[in-house]
């Protein structure tokens, strides 16, 4: 049986929870934030503008050699300014469970993310997460964290960045 991996990272920004919300809460800013190697486009027609329980997103991605995928989300739980969830519902794992936090801190935002997910094919889903999917997982997230700087500013200071596999 193959392992459930996790992935946590924490980021600061320079805005407003209220802009934070706002931006992130919105399934069509996600592209923005998105690898455009990816080929990440929202296809679903009634997703609705504003994360909410029970909201349904169809995607298009295509992580590997430009081959499209069709992966489905649902946004299984929401707490206005605080957190929303999506679980895979179809798609190229067989577990996908993303939560995404934000707390308001002095000077701005701590936006913390946590993946928990499990590739299918039992050992040959772990050596595949070994090889390939670990990484690019972290390269999603580490154009994230640039993609986000360059909209909202970089946090002054101190380090900016957590990045923890589990």
């Amino acid at each position: 049986m193959s392992k459930v991996y996790s992935l946590k990272t924490v980021q600061r920004i320079p805005i407003s929870l209220d802009t934070a919300w706002n931006f992130f809460s919105r399934p069509e800013n996600l592209k923005e934030i998105t690898p455009s190697n990816l080929g990440f486009n929202i296809i679903s027609k009634h997703h609705g503008e504003h994360m909410y329980q029970g909201q349904v997103i169809e995607y298009k991605v295509s992580p590997l050699l430009g081959i499209p995928l069709y992966w489905m989300t649902e946004i299984t739980h929401v707490e206005d300014m605080k957190f929303f969830v999506d679980e895979q519902r179809f798609g190229p794992y067989s577990l996908w469970h993303h939560q995404h936090h934000f707390k308001a801190i002095d000077g701005g935002v701590e936006m913390t993310d946590i993946v928990h997910y499990k590739l299918p094919l039992w050992i040959l889903g772990d050596i595949a997460n070994t090889v390939m999917v670990r990484s690019q997982l972290r390269q999603i997230f580490a154009y994230r964290f640039s993609a986000v700087e360059k909209l909202f500013g970089i946090w002054p200071g101190v380090q900016n960045r957590e990045v923890t596999f589990g």
